[in-house]
């Protein structure tokens, strides 16, 4: 289970990398489930001011070791999503299975937060290696140029029962940056996989906890349930 949190606009970076590192150590936990800290990882994927290129960061430390040490936090970005990381099972820990996701064949990088068991089977595969990355390929097929929320409901609708409990993800390419907010019916602890926001003329902030550092309680809502979103990005600068 892990922890998200993405700024769009006019922000300070240090902020967003500070609230991934709380909610990381659990200090604005306020949810059903037992996991608090999230020690397995992070990563992060941001955009260049100055080409529109997006770049990414990965590390399998904990976030309150390598994030401060990191040179992320002299980033002058309009876009930054961050993840922590823990691990739902044992074994999927390392540089491996640290978030974001990537593809050699296409420009999308991918955060989860979630588990997703059975969704292998809808790719053909007999068993599950890996459920974020079969849940990437599985909702933005490569050479798929943008998410529509009809078309990514109906792929979550057609997940086979089994022990999911969200399918919550970022996907990001160089024309936006689409959230995915969906957990099945079932889910044993719905207030963990809410994920809320808050928007201002300046900034547009999604994340899985809110995090007073960023905005007061009053200013935050939760997202709308069973939703897709995409935050556009201005377009590339040529040259």
């Amino acid at each position: 289970m892990c922890r998200m949190v993405l700024a769009s606009g006019s922000f300070d970076t240090a902020d967003i990398l500070a609230a991934a590192i709380t909610m990381s150590r659990g200090e604005t936990a306020d949810h059903d489930n037992a996991t608090i800290c999230h020690r397995h990882g992070w990563g992060a994927v941001w955009r260049d001011l100055r080409t529109g290129k997006l770049a990414s960061h990965r590390d399998p430390s904990p976030a309150w070791q390598g994030m401060p040490d990191s040179t992320l936090t002299d980033l002058q970005t309009d876009f930054l999503a961050v993840h922590v990381r823990n691990a739902t099972l044992p074994a999927k820990q390392g540089i491996r299975f640290t978030h974001p996701l990537t593809r050699q064949t296409d420009d999308w990088y991918f955060m989860h937060n979630g588990y997703m068991p059975t969704v292998h089977r809808l790719l053909g595969l007999e068993r599950s290696e890996f459920d974020s990355a079969e849940y990437f390929d599985y909702l933005v097929p490569p050479g798929a140029g943008t998410l529509s929320e009809g078309d990514v409901l109906k792929r979550l609708r057609a997940v086979p029962p089994g022990g999911s409990t969200s399918g919550n993800a970022i996907a990001v390419n160089r024309r936006g940056a689409s959230i995915v907010h969906w957990s099945p019916s079932d889910t044993p602890t719905p207030r963990f996989f809410t994920l809320h926001e808050f928007v201002t003329s300046e900034v547009h902030v999604v994340s899985s906890e809110r995090v007073p550092a960023l905005a007061e309680s009053s200013l935050w809502r939760e997202v709308a349930p069973a939703s897709v979103f995409t935050i556009p990005f201005p377009p590339q600068k040529q040259g």
